[in-house]
């Protein structure tokens, strides 16, 4: 801390009464770095931990028009999912003013999933870029399926999201037909895996997907919570029924 640093500094060419010169100097220095939010951000202007809403809205947006022209098509029941999504979360005037800024800057500058996503690793958590995952997908499987070029446009993005790759298969296992097979991926476990360790796995992705991790996010985002959390125990549901126990 600053006035630390000048307390001692203070003392070795003032002694005493320089130590509490700068211990003042320093205290001021300290409360006006944390109200700035710190000196590069004050200085620079581009040091930020947290993206604006207006900024998430925008960037989430980029992404879904990215998934939605990855087959080559415009699906309307896509376009339909991602407005309802924007309206649910935000209201219908926010969700307008949004998709108006988006179709401005989109005349301008072409999407980067790259860019996009750097910008939000930067400054999200990982379970809000866990739920982008499930949102992505949530728009590939609203014309009924999510097609190879759209599961492979969502994998790209969510490597750059800096998604592990168990979590990945995870989310999108649980938008295919539910199967003992994807029951497992669901669960990031192998099919081999002993009956306490299928247990130990449940409870892991429980602890992971829990909505409480997302009490600070939108109602919108709550719900993606839910119907992960949802999945996982029907992935669990159906692996008891296959063994048995």
């Amino acid at each position: 801390m600053i006035k630390w640093l000048l307390a001692v500094l203070g003392y070795m060419y003032l002694r005493f009464p320089g130590a509490i010169l700068g211990f003042i100097i320093g205290t001021l220095l300290d409360n006006w770095n944390r109200s700035s939010g710190g000196i590069l951000k004050s200085m620079g202007g581009k040091q930020q931990s947290s993206v604006s809403p207006g900024d998430f809205e925008l960037n989430l947006l980029s992404l879904s028009a990215l998934v939605i022209k990855a087959d080559g098509k415009v699906s309307q029941s896509e376009l339909d999912y991602v407005r309802s999504y924007f309206v649910r979360a935000y209201g219908k005037e926010r969700a307008n003013a949004t998709f108006r800024t988006f179709n401005e800057i989109r005349k301008n500058h072409e999407l980067s999933a790259p860019r996009i996503s750097q910008y939000l690793v930067s400054r999200t958590q990982y379970p809000t870029r866990l739920q982008i995952t499930h949102f992505l997908f949530g728009i590939a499987q609203a014309d009924g399926s999510v097609s190879a070029s759209e599961a492979n446009m969502i994998q790209q993005i969510a490597s750059y999201l800096r998604i592990g790759t168990k979590d990945f298969e995870s989310i999108k296992a649980m938008f295919f037909k539910q199967s003992p097979d994807n029951a497992y991926k669901i669960l990031e476990i192998d099919k081999s895996a002993s009956d306490s360790e299928v247990k130990k796995a449940y409870r892991k992705m429980v602890k992971k997907y829990h909505p409480d991790k997302l009490e600070h996010m939108d109602e919108a985002y709550k719900k993606g919570a839910r119907e992960k959390f949802d999945k996982v125990q029907e992935a669990y549901e159906t692996i008891q029924k296959e063994r048995g126990f």
